[in-house]
């Protein structure tokens, strides 16, 4: 049972950081208030090709896409209200910082039921 936990959390972790790496290669490449930088895109290339492996691998249980796609949202709206803190000029963050509480008690909710059953 742990071991399909601990492939679950990674799946849950690499679409957390495709989220966030995908946002932060829109911002890198298309915002000139955010500086450039390479990392981003190299993040989001190897976090999507590992869950494309993982994809393919692995099976995945029921209710975990849906996890997935709330990781991801997640970790995109988490950089997003990351660099609006950072950048004032771009906009308030409170539309993201709103979005991801909603988003967070979302995955707790389904986190439970998934564990009681």
């Amino acid at each position: 049972m742990s071991l399909a936990s601990g492939r679950d959390k990674g799946t849950l972790l690499l679409a957390f950081l495709t989220g966030l790496s995908i946002n932060g290669s829109f911002s890198a490449l298309f915002s000139s208030i955010v500086p450039f930088s390479m990392f981003p895109i190299i993040a989001l290339v190897l976090a999507a090709w590992s869950l494309h492996q993982r994809y393919l691998n692995r099976s995945m249980p029921d209710g975990m896409p849906s996890l997935a796609a709330a990781f991801f949202l997640l970790g995109i709206l988490l950089y997003s209200a990351m660099v609006r803190a950072e950048y004032p000029d771009i906009g308030s963050n409170f539309i993201p910082t709103i979005l991801m509480v909603a988003v967070v008690f979302w995955i707790v909710s389904k986190w439970r039921v998934r564990k009681s059953s």
